[in-house]
């Protein structure tokens, strides 16, 4: 799979991930120019115009990373959510950058630390806070 399927976040989550970036010292982590890349070829609308498929911020998905078989439900956070549950992934982690914006029956591969690829089927968006009327979250 060579092309990246389509994505599509909320106004409000650009800002905050660029804020997050910049935030963030110089090669503070190691997918952060393919968060950017994803950030700058993002389809952004505002956050009513979401469509409820659509995996943005604070979204708990289900999906499956192809090489393993196995299949995950986890809530995509800003690090600062982060917590021992294990029931989060950060959009700082590799497969929570390739989350972001992709829509239920969408596939993505994706840079792992250390080389490589990891190939990533959204299953089901879950909870989406824009579905669900929550768009200042």
């Amino acid at each position: 799979m060579n092309s990246r399927p389509e994505i599509t976040i909320s106004s409000i989550d650009s800002e905050r991930l660029y804020a997050l970036m910049a935030s963030l010292p110089s090669g503070g982590f190691l997918e952060e120019n393919d968060l950017e890349s994803e950030l700058a070829r993002a389809n952004v609308v505002e956050p009513a115009e979401i469509p409820p498929t659509v995996v943005t911020m604070n979204s708990t998905v289900r999906f499956s990373v192809e090489s393993s078989q196995d299949e995950f439900e986890l809530t995509l956070v800003y690090p600062k959510d982060i917590d021992s549950s294990g029931k989060k992934i950060s959009i700082l982690a590799p497969v929570g950058s390739a989350l972001l914006g992709l829509s239920q029956g969408d596939e993505i591969e994706w840079p792992k630390p250390g080389g490589g690829l990891i190939k990533v089927k959204i299953k089901e968006v879950i909870y989406q806070p824009e579905r669900a009327g929550e768009y200042h979250r």
